[in-house]
């Protein structure tokens, strides 16, 4: 059986080719009646508009990039992306727009860049960027863009939803020294991001706030191998800390394996706290204290900023989202 065409839903509604494609296009030079006429013959003919054409004819592509400058390894791994992409892909199903993934830790010969540049989309999401992500400046100037976190180099007018990491780190930080620790140690992520660098400030700030010193920083790489290897490393020594604030769950969990092996109990010997409150944190042993922040939440603002910006909306510029410290038993 053959599609239904766009000449067939003129003649079952009784208006012109041009009245469907506007109707079709969202138009609201259309009447009430026309409009109910179009949209009665669409439902009875299940037609479906032919994305291709309307693309040409609008120079619209209707589909947005999600652009990850991760290797796939971290991207699959890391539950943070599941539930970011969970929160986009809910809002741009209630839309007219598809969800294009890029995921790449570079962008040699630039692919990525062109096919943005050249037209394969009409606006980007970015998150996870990185001091070295030159490129993102590239598409940032091709069109609308909406970063998942603080860029690195911010420029007047970017669009940004992020959480207060600082403070939220501080929040974490607190939590060990409350609970009477002195000798608080960190694991990192890379200190190219920006979340990482914050995160590192704010614990830095609430010890200096309680007259205390780090006892150690340690980076990781928001991996869980890393955050083994760091957590190695802290109690390879004589002296040793008595909590740890690790930047992301996924790097806690893997220091937590490490302590375990070593015969460290948590949290009797040292105190552990994370970050993200993603499943993670409750697949530990023991499971995890750490602070919640509201990844599907990001996501789904994201797409909504983005979807008012190619709508010719004014979003806010700059969207900050609550966290909450989750109290359990590493801490």
């Amino acid at each position: 059986m053959s599609r239904p065409t766009i000449e067939e839903v003129a003649t079952t509604a009784g208006v012109s080719r041009s009245t469907v494609s506007r109707v079709v296009n969202g138009s609201t030079a259309v009447s009430p009646e026309a409009l109910a006429a179009v949209k009665r013959a669409i439902s009875e003919l299940n037609y479906v508009p032919n994305r291709a054409a309307r693309s040409l004819a609008s120079r619209q592509t209707h589909a947005i990039a999600l652009i990850v400058p991760e290797d796939t390894t971290r991207f699959f791994g890391d539950p943070f992306f599941a539930a970011i992409v969970a929160g986009i892909t809910r809002v741009l199903g209630d839309s007219d727009y598809l969800l294009n993934l890029l995921v790449a830790s570079d962008d040699p010969g630039d692919k990525m860049t062109s096919f943005v540049r050249n037209g394969g989309v009409d606006g980007a999401l970015i998150v996870s960027h990185h001091t070295s992500d030159a490129f993102i400046d590239r598409i940032a100037d091709a069109v609308p863009v909406v970063y998942g976190g603080r860029p690195l180099r911010p420029r007047a007018g970017d669009f940004i939803v992020d959480v207060d990491n600082a403070e939220a780190a501080g929040t974490a930080t607190r939590r060990l020294i409350d609970i009477g620790r002195t000798r608080i140690a960190t694991i990192t992520g890379p200190l190219t991001m920006v979340a990482a660098v914050d995160r590192l400030q704010g614990f830095r700030a609430a010890l200096s706030d309680a007259g205390l010193e780090p006892f150690a920083e340690e980076a990781g790489e928001f991996t869980e191998a890393s955050g083994a290897e760091a957590a190695r490393r802290l109690f390879s020594g004589d002296e040793r800390p008595d909590a740890i604030f690790v930047a992301s769950d996924l790097m806690a969990r893997g220091a937590l394996t490490a302590l375990h092996a070593a015969g460290i109990r948590v949290p009797h010997d040292v105190a552990v706290v994370g970050f993200d409150d993603s499943a993670v944190a409750v697949t530990t042993e023991p499971q995890l204290t750490t602070v919640r922040q509201p990844m599907y939440q990001q996501g789904e603002t994201m797409a909504r900023v983005l979807l008012s910006r190619l709508a010719g909306g004014d979003p806010e510029h700059v969207s900050i989202l609550s966290t909450e410290l989750v109290v359990r038993d590493s801490a």
